[in-house]
C-alpha cells in the first residue's frame, strides 16, 4: 500500500504556461518565449511546446520527414550550432496537431545544454504545475538502519513531501554515522530541488551497497530547508520512525 499521493495528470492534457522559457544549446540561445504550451505526453510530467515563431529558426536542420504521434504529426529538425549537431531533436507541429499546438516545436530535452524557467535552471524536464514538494521541519524520530546495523538517527529532520514519491527524510549530517558511509561520484538532479552535491555508497561488513544517500548543497529556493542535510533511500534501507519500522517502497527517485 502506498502511503503518498499518485501525480496526477492525464495524457494530451495542453496548458499554457505562464513562465518565460528559454534553452540554450552550444552557448547560442535557441529559443524564447513566454507563450509556451505545458503537454502531458504522459501522466507524471509534461513537456514544452515551443510557438515557432519564439525559436531560431536559423539553428535549425530540416531532416525532410515527419512522424506522426498522438499529439498530430511532426516534421524532423536536427539542430546545429557550429559544430555540435543534435540530430532528429526536434518535432514541429502543423494543422492536424491538438488544438493550440499547430506551428509549435517539441524539442528532446537533452539535445539542450540548460533549459530555464524565468532565470532559474531547469533540471531532467518541466515541473510539473500540478505536483507539489514541501520541506518541513519535524520532530518525528527517525533511525535509518541497513542489515540492522545503524546509519542515522534523528529526532529533528526536515520531510520532504513530493508528489508522486514517498517521504524522503532529510538528517543533519552530526546524525550520520559516517564510519559506514563511502564518498561516490555520482551526481543525480530532480526538476524541483536541483542537483546534488554529493552521493555515499555504504559499507557493512565486505560488502559496500552503491550509491543509498546523498546530498543538495545548494537546491532550489524552495528546498532550502535541506541544504547539506543527507536522506537515504526509503528503497534501499530500513526506516524506523516514531518506533514503527516502515515497508520499503517500490518507486526510488532522489
Amino acid at each position: 500500500m502506498r502511503d503518498y499521493p499518485q501525480a496526477i495528470g492525464p495524457d494530451d492534457r495542453v496548458e499554457p504556461v505562464p513562465r518565460r522559457i528559454r534553452a540554450y544549446l552550444a552557448g547560442e540561445l535557441v529559443l524564447d518565449t513566454t507563450r509556451a504550451q505545458y503537454v502531458w505526453e504522459w501522466p507524471f510530467y509534461p513537456h514544452y511546446y515551443i510557438p515557432l515563431n519564439d525559436v531560431n529558426r536559423s539553428l535549425l536542420v530540416d531532416e525532410h520527414r515527419t512522424e506522426r504521434i498522438p499529439c498530430g504529426t511532426g516534421r524532423v529538425y536536427g539542430l546545429q550550432v557550429g559544430e555540435t549537431s543534435r540530430p532528429s531533436s526536434a518535432r514541429c507541429y502543423g494543422d492536424d496537431a491538438l488544438p493550440g499546438l499547430a506551428d509549435t516545436v517539441r524539442f528532446d530535452w537533452a539535445a539542450m545544454d540548460s533549459w530555464f524557467e524565468e532565470d532559474e535552471e531547469v533540471f531532467v524536464h518541466p515541473r510539473n504545475p500540478y505536483s507539489r514538494v514541501d520541506a518541513l521541519r519535524s520532530t518525528r524520530h527517525v533511525r535509518v538502519e541497513l542489515d540492522g546495523l545503524v546509519l542515522a538517527e534523528s529526532a529533528s529532520p526536515v520531510l520532504v513531501f513530493e508528489t508522486g514519491l514517498p517521504i524522503r527524510y532529510y538528517l543533519n549530517r552530526t546524525e550520520v554515522n559516517f564510519e559506514h558511509l563511502v564518498a561516490s561520484k555520482t551526481t543525480t538532479a530532480c526538476p524541483y530541488k536541483g542537483r546534488t552535491s554529493r552521493y555515499w555508497s555504504v559499507r557493512v561488513g565486505g560488502t559496500v551497497q552503491p550509491d543509498l544517500a546523498w546530498s543538495y548543497e545548494f537546491p532550489t529556493s524552495a528546498l532550502i530547508p535541506i541544504a547539506g542535510l543527507i536522506a537515504f533511500y526509503n528503497e534501499k534501507v530500513d526506516l524506523v520512525i516514531d518506533g514503527q519500522r516502515l515497508t520499503r517502497p517500490k518507486t526510488h527517485f532522489s
